[in-house]
């Protein structure tokens, strides 16, 4: 072989020990550890930049507001409807006497206190009764809407009247009888013989029936014979017994009615 060659072959051979021994230190060396350099690096890279907003072209619209939807409102409560007015009367009927027996245009209501909660609005009649008691009527005008009613059994109510004929010695003269429980009084032309007196001023009141007369004396005063004008007997009983059971509660203290 000539040299050329040889000298050829001799750096190739040369070049291949030399790269296999820096291959063979490659693989050999430990490798070192990335993740200190790659924080350091990121630590040290710059901030990003926020975009600049462009400014708008000369002539050109401004940008459009993006509309938001509005926020629902709360809905409020409806308002509750308002009430109808009544259109009929309630009663409530109340009587001093617990346990009275009430009536309304004839029909049996219940034992007062109780209520009659639809009444039509005009004219009714209202009995109350209790035993050992005189009933009171009474006639009332019911409006729509609630009412209180007392009916005082314990209260003495006296209305009566009585056309008579006073007998005079020489004559006679007509008049009319009034009582209540405030007192008895005697409405003539004859002023001699006119005069009023309390129930319990009465020193004579009696009736006999078949003589048809009524004989009344207040206190300080003088009798009076009285006749029915038409000779009715039963007119003069009949005045006589509701002025007489008048005149006996009071006399047990039950209080007198106001007129």
């Amino acid at each position: 072989m000539n040299r050329p060659i040889l000298a050829i072959l001799s750096i190739g051979i040369g070049i291949g020990v030399v790269g296999g021994a820096i291959l063979t230190y490659s693989l050999m060396r430990p490798q070192r550890e990335a993740p200190a350099a790659t924080a350091t690096a990121t630590a040290n890279a710059p901030a990003p930049r926020r975009p600049t907003p462009e400014a708008p072209r000369a002539g050109a619209a401004p940008p459009r507001a993006v509309a938001r939807a509005p926020a629902t409102a709360k809905a409020e409560p409806e308002p509750a409807p308002a009430e109808a007015p009544l259109s009929v009367g309630i009663l409530r009927i109340e009587s001093d006497v617990p346990g009275a027996q009430v009536f309304i245009d004839r029909e049996f209501l219940g034992a007062a206190p109780v209520t009659a909660a639809s009444v039509k609005p005009g004219t009714h009649r209202i009995n109350v009764s209790a035993e050992g008691y005189d009933g009171v009527a009474e006639t009332i005008e019911v409006s729509p809407g609630p009412r209180d009613v007392m009916i005082k059994l314990k209260e003495v109510r006296l209305d009566a009247k009585l056309d008579v004929l006073h007998k005079h010695r020489l004559g006679s003269c007509k008049g009319r009888l009034i009582a209540t429980p405030q007192g008895m009084r005697y409405e003539t032309a004859d002023k001699d013989d006119a005069f009023a007196a309390p129930l319990l001023d009465l020193d004579t009141f009696d009736v006999d029936y078949l003589e048809k007369n009524l004989r009344v004396k207040p206190r300080k005063g003088k009798l009076f014979n009285f006749t029915d004008p038409e000779g009715n007997a039963d007119r003069l009983f009949v005045f006589h017994r509701d002025v007489e059971k008048a005149r006996d509660r009071l006399k047990k203290g039950d209080p007198a009615a106001s007129q």
